[in-house]
């Protein structure tokens, strides 16, 4: 008999898309064609994997899912599934509002799908069907989170931080290796607090250090660190390993003592200059990429000043920002009252925002002439698109290069910065 085309569509953060390729995986081990994201699904059966982590990313996950439920009303699709943080958090009301769904899954019960399915079929061991270019991918190494941080709903629908254990990450990151992997982007809800739930110490230089003498691996780049009881040995790693990209996502949220305070960030003003400080003495050239927020409550004019002269001191290089918005069950909800006006909130958001972009331009205008590594992602029109070790996919600058250069896809190249602009690096192979 032949088996129905499964479309997976993910929505969120890179955490999930490692959860949609898990399942894939599963699925393809039991015989089944997956597609990813698909625009059009031919096979009959959906499976969303939905956010629950903000207000407009849970709506883009409801909003999804009655698309898929109107397409099976309407005869064009058979089965529908939902999985993933939006359904771990709501599933009882889901289950009431949206009875169009054939089964609903959490974050951590998905395989359970296989044999709601099929009763022929049971979870097995299977590796991941790797979704994006087939030269990086993300590697997840922990799930949950124990900082509790006052606005952040994580904890609530992942539970308590769990460290994968350190050899079977590796052996993932052979296997990927040997799939043509060259690069890896390590994820968790906070990496630097890898292995304390198994032993209390942090291991996570430990891990990328061992990582990093793996044969084949040709960049590491680290995703949302934490400031408070940052591990120094990672700088060394960084340092001391090639491989070891000169590039760390660490989410700040703020500066000022009265909103770290109020956020329970566990950290102070004077101890966050330090911490950057350290980086990038102990780390030349290290590429910092951070999230600030504004509009928490009590967030006072001075408050937002502290955080403008902070961000104008660091100069990071990447930087993202948002204004708060209450979360269910969090601590800032019960609480406190969500007393900065929405304008308010806007307009200190534009205001940051036109500070960093002035900042990021200037960074990346003092890159030309350089000559830096670049990886070519994809090619579009007459350009071919690249990354340097400053780059992590999505997310941040690209490099283009001229297509009659007639490059590879995957490849590593040296590179000269001809020019700049606010979100794009221009450059060439063919240079003297």
């Amino acid at each position: 008999m032949n088996k129905p085309t499964i479309d997976i569509i993910t929505l969120g953060c890179s955490k999930n898309l490692v959860d949609s390729e898990m399942l894939m995986g599963l699925f393809e081990t039991h015989g089944y064609r997956v597609t990813h994201d698909s625009e059009n699904p031919q096979g009959g059966i959906a499976v969303v994997n939905t956010c629950g982590f903000i207000e407009d990313a849970k709506q883009e996950s409801i909003n999804t899912i009655l698309e898929f439920a109107q397409a099976k009303e309407e005869g064009r699709l058979k089965k529908l599934f939902v999985m993933g943080c939006l359904s771990e958090r709501y599933l009882a009301d889901l289950e009431k509002e949206i009875p169009e769904v054939d089964g609903w899954y959490g974050k951590f019960n998905y395989k359970r799908l296989l044999e709601d399915l099929d009763d022929q079929l049971s979870p097995q061991e299977a590796w991941r069907h790797i979704t994006t270019p087939r030269h990086y991918a993300y590697l997840k190494i922990s799930e949950g989170c124990d900082r509790h941080c006052a606005y952040c709903a994580i904890p609530l629908i992942t539970g308590r931080h769990q460290s994968r254990p350190m050899q079977e990450i590796l052996d993932e990151v052979r296997w990927l290796v040997s799939q043509g992997t060259k690069e890896f982007q390590v994820i968790a809800q906070e990496l630097t607090y890898y292995g304390v739930d198994i032993d209390g110490r942090q291991h996570i230089a430990e891990l990328i250090e061992q990582m990093a003498d793996i044969e084949g691996v040709e960049w590491i780049r680290l995703h949302y660190a934490y400031p408070a009881h940052f591990p120094w040995e990672l700088l060394r790693v960084m340092r001391e390993k090639k491989n070891v990209c000169n590039y760390l996502d660490i989410a700040l949220q703020h500066i000022s003592d009265h909103m770290l305070g109020r956020m329970q960030r566990h950290v102070t003003k004077d101890e966050t200059y330090e911490l950057i400080q350290k980086m990038r003495r102990e780390v030349p050239g290290i590429h910092l990429r951070t999230t600030l927020m504004v509009g928490f409550p009590g967030e006072t004019e001075e408050d937002f000043k502290e955080l403008i002269e902070f961000t104008k001191w660091a100069r990071f290089e990447r930087m993202g920002a948002f204004a708060y918005s209450e979360e269910d069950g969090t601590y800032s909800a019960q609480h406190y009252e969500d007393d900065v006006p929405q304008e308010v909130k806007q307009q200190r958001l534009d205001k940051l925002m036109r500070v960093q972009q002035n900042i990021s331009a200037e960074i990346e205008a003092a890159k030309i002439g350089q000559t830096l590594r670049v990886v070519i992602d994809r090619m579009e029109g007459d350009w071919y698109v690249g990354r340097t070790e400053f780059c992590s996919p999505e997310v941040d600058p690209e490099v283009l290069l001229p297509a009659s250069e007639a490059l590879k896809i995957g490849e590593f190249y040296e590179a000269r910065i001809t020019d700049a602009e606010e979100f794009d690096l221009y450059a060439t192979t063919k240079y003297e």
